[in-house]
C-alpha cells in the first residue's frame, strides 16, 4: 500500500486508522479494517502485486460506497455489475486482474470470519485468450544498435548498457534486475552467475552470458562498487551526474529505455519487457527450445514463455508468393 498502516498486534486492534483504508471497511468495524490491512501486509509479499491489488479493491470499495452498499451487502450480482461496468473503461486483462484482487480479498475476509461467503467467487471475468504477446521485440541488429549508441565513456552509460545486457541475456524482469545487490553477481567455479530476485520472494540463478559479464565488469570497475557486496547493483545518479547509493527504480529504467530508444532512432514503443521478449526470441531463433527458455526465464508454464516467442511473426514476400493462381 502507498500509505503506512500502524497496527498494534498485541492488542489485535488498530492503533491508527490510516486514510488508505476505504470507508467500506472502516464502517464495517475494527475487525474488517484490521483484516483489510492484514491482507496487504501479511498475505501479499510482492510490492508490485500489492500496489495493483490495492488500487483494484480501493476502486471497488469506492464504487460500493457511492451506491450506499455496506460490506455485508456485497453479493454476486453487485460484483458482476461492477465487473461489467469496468469492461466499458478497461481492457479485459485489467478487468480480470481487478476481479482477481476482489476475489482474493473476500476469500481472506471469509477465513477471518468477517463475511460468511465470497460474493466474487462465482463471478466470471471477460474472456481473453492471447496466443502471442503484444510486447514489442527488437531484432538482434536493432539490439546491437541500441547498445552501440550508448556513450560508455561515462559511468551512467556503462550502467545503462550493463542493465540492458542483463535483461537481454538472462531474460530477467526489470524488477528482478533492479532488485539485485552487488553480491548477486557472483562466481561459481569458473563461471559468473546472476542471482535474480523473482516473484514470490524466490531467487533464480542464471549463468552470466559472456557479453553481459563484459558489460557488468566494466560498469563495476568504473563505479568502484565491486567490494560493496550488500549494496544495490544498479544505482541512480543525482543532478550532478554522480552515482548515489540509492537503488534504481523501475520507472527510472523505463525512462532510460525511452531515452536510449530515441537516441538509436528506434520505436519508442519498446519498454522494459522488450528485452525479456527479445532475448527469448533470439534464443529460439538460434536453436534454443521453449523448455530451456522457460527454465531460464523462470516461467511457471511454457505457455507464458510462448507468448514471448516471435519467431513466427514475420510474413515474408516469399511466403506470399507461394499463392499461385
Amino acid at each position: 500500500m502507498d500509505n503506512p498502516l500502524i497496527i498494534t498486534d498485541s492488542q489485535h486492534s488498530l492503533a491508527a486508522l490510516d486514510s488508505g483504508i476505504p470507508a467500506l471497511f472502516v464502517q464495517a468495524g475494527e475487525g474488517a479494517a484490521y483484516r483489510f490491512i492484514e491482507f496487504f501486509t501479511a498475505n501479499i509479499h510482492n510490492p508490485n502485486t500489492r500496489r495493483a491489488y490495492y488500487r483494484a479493491v480501493t476502486r471497488f470499495s469506492y464504487w460500493c460506497t457511492r451506491y450506499g452498499v455496506e460490506l455485508t451487502q456485497v453479493n454476486p450480482v453487485l460484483v458482476a455489475k461492477y465487473v461489467q461496468e469496468l469492461g466499458t473503461e478497461m481492457q479485459p486483462p485489467t478487468v480480470k486482474q481487478h476481479l482477481a484482487a476482489i476475489r482474493m480479498l473476500f476469500d481472506y475476509l471469509v477465513t477471518g470470519q468477517i463475511v460468511p461467503l465470497n460474493p466474487a467467487a462465482a463471478v466470471k471475468g471477460p474472456k481473453y485468450v492471447i496466443k502471442v504477446g503484444k510486447t514489442p521485440v527488437l531484432s538482434a541488429a536493432e539490439t546491437r544498435e541500441l547498445l552501440d549508441v550508448i556513450d560508455t565513456s561515462r559511468v551512467i552509460g556503462l550502467r545503462d548498457r550493463a542493465l540492458i545486457g542483463v535483461m537481454v541475456f538472462s531474460f530477467a524482469r526489470v524488477s528482478a534486475v533492479v532488485g539485485m545487490n552487488v553480491e548477486d553477481y557472483f562466481q561459481k567455479g569458473k563461471r559468473w552467475w546472476f542471482r535474480l530476485h523473482e516473484k514470490g520472494g524466490k531467487y533464480h540463478e542464471v549463468p552470466a552470458h559472456h557479453k553481459a559479464e563484459e558489460y557488468l565488469d566494466a560498469y563495476l570497475a568504473a563505479a568502484g562498487i565491486a567490494g560493496a557486496k550488500k549494496t544495490p547493483l544498479f544505482r541512480s545518479f543525482n543532478e550532478r551526474r554522480q552515482l548515489t547509493e540509492r537503488r534504481l527504480h523501475r520507472s527510472e529504467v523505463w525512462a532510460m529505455i525511452k531515452r536510449r530508444a530515441r537516441q538509436a532512432r528506434l520505436s519508442e514503443e519498446i519498454c522494459c519487457h522488450t528485452f525479456r521478449a527479445t532475448g527469448i526470441t533470439t534464443y529460439l531463433e538460434n536453436g534454443g527450445t521453449i523448455e530451456r527458455a522457460q527454465q531460464i526465464a523462470a516461467h511457471e508454464s511454457p505457455k507464458t514463455t510462448k507468448l514471448y516467442d516471435r519467431t513466427q511473426d514475420p510474413i515474408t514476400l516469399e511466403e506470399v508468393e507461394r499463392i499461385r493462381i
